[in-house]
């Protein structure tokens, strides 16, 4: 009998302890990152949250077959959100990600599901115009890596080639780059209000390409060099440190937002036969109206890449090469947010246009129609869309080939995005 007290005291104490952490995290204000806080003090807080990404395609040609359409369920993203503050100028992020959902593998029991580490940051923010992040983050490039998949103004916002840390696939030795467009390293960055626009400066040293010895270009250790500038000409962008996204919504006003941003790694590419320096230039824009009257919001992102390469000695050396594409990309799109809800949302149809042209495969080129149905801004959206052409997409390979994809390929998506 009195063990049987026992068991239930220490169960009213466990759900008292966890009605209280409840509502201690219903009951405070949200923070500009997703999900709830609890805080200790101004300065001492936590708060987790969580994205997922889910899709539905059919893709031309795609099934096991080769000759009929491929029928898909896929989830694109799983993450955990991790932020804290632990002293008034000092703060951290830890994030997660099943890196083997959106490329499921066989190797082994669970290993479509693996989930990792993405993100370590600690955070030394001081003032506006100088703030420190250490440890493993977005290396500070075009607007579309700095938006991450959560914050794109369309389901797939990578359409163009990738750079070092998408491309890799993994950190470290063996022609590692990074993953997921992350790195390990050190970024400075802060602010500047000339004439009443907004100055965004951004500059990072990152490991870049690691190789091993009588393996990979990069045998002496160099580091990798990338940096931003982003212009506001109209209303600021609010975005924690210095990331960036595709579309406010029409919640931040008239955006005008124009950016340059470069990267750089000695022998960052090609093999260890024939080593090659890796560079990168980008320039984007975001343009954002709200049109008087309640008519809506229009939305256009623009960005052009070159990247510089190895080139095709070091492909045809074999095994051990970081063979990066090499020539140039662009890709644009406009939306239309209407003023009214339908339902539980808004609908936002698009268009977009991709084109790439590779120095050692040629020029591809690829049209995108959808349309989003805007619940909750980035945090519920649902989105479907057509897409038409023969781009290879971000990912293909060393882009050395004559043709990589050999043909003009349909696909058809229905997407889901919800976060907190």
């Amino acid at each position: 009998m009195k063990v049987g007290q026992k068991r239930r005291w220490k169960m009213f104490v466990v759900a008292g302890a966890t009605m209280a952490l409840v509502t201690g995290m219903v009951s405070t204000v949200p923070s500009v990152y997703a999900g709830g806080m609890i805080k200790a003090d101004d300065d001492k807080w936590i708060s987790i949250g969580m994205g997922i990404r889910q899709s539905f395609n059919k893709v031309e040609d795609g099934s096991a077959n080769g000759s009929h359409y491929s029928n898909q369920f896929d989830i694109n993203n799983a993450r955990i959100y991790i932020n804290g503050g632990i002293h008034k100028y000092v703060k951290f992020t830890f994030n997660t990600e099943c890196f083997a959902c959106a490329v499921p593998s066989n190797t082994g029991f669970a290993s479509n599901s693996n989930i990792g580490l993405i993100d370590a940051i600690g955070k030394f923010e001081f003032t506006e115009l100088v703030n420190f992040w250490v440890g493993r983050t977005l290396v500070p490039t075009e607007r579309g890596e700095l938006n991450g998949p959560f914050y794109h103004a369309v389901f797939d916002g990578f359409r163009t080639p990738f750079n070092q840390a998408d491309f890799s696939g993994n950190f470290g030795n063996q022609n590692g780059a990074g993953l997921y467009g992350r790195d390990n390293g050190v970024v400075f960055f802060g602010k500047v209000h000339p004439g009443g626009t907004h100055l965004l400066y951004v500059a990072s040293v990152f490991n870049g390409l690691r190789s091993n010895a009588a393996f990979g270009p990069n045998q002496r250790d160099s580091l990798k060099y990338a940096g931003r500038l982003q212009w506001n000409l109209l209303n600021d962008e609010d975005n924690p440190g210095y990331y960036t996204s595709g579309t406010y919504y029409g919640t931040a006003g008239d955006i005008l937002a124009i950016a340059v941003s470069g990267e750089y790694q000695n022998a960052g590419s090609g093999s260890l036969a024939n080593p090659a320096p890796f560079r990168a230039f980008v320039t984007d824009i975001l343009f954002e109206k709200v049109l008087p009257g309640n008519m809506g919001v229009f939305t256009a992102n623009g960005e052009f890449k070159r990247y510089w390469g190895q080139d095709l000695a070091a492909f045809a050396a074999g095994p051990g090469c970081f063979c990066m594409f090499t020539g140039s990309s662009w890709t644009g799109y406009a939306l239309y947010l209407f003023p009214n809800e339908i339902g539980i949302g808004k609908f936002q149809p698009y268009g977009r246009y991709t084109g790439i042209n590779s120095q050692f495969s040629g020029a591809f080129n690829e049209f995108e129609l959808g349309l989003n149905y805007v619940i909750s801004g980035h945090n519920a959206r649902a989105s479907a869309y057509w897409r038409t052409g023969d781009s290879p997409g971000p990912f293909s390979g060393d882009w050395s080939n004559t043709n990589p994809t050999g043909q003009h390929t349909d696909s058809f998506h229905v997407a889901l995005q919800l976060q907190y």
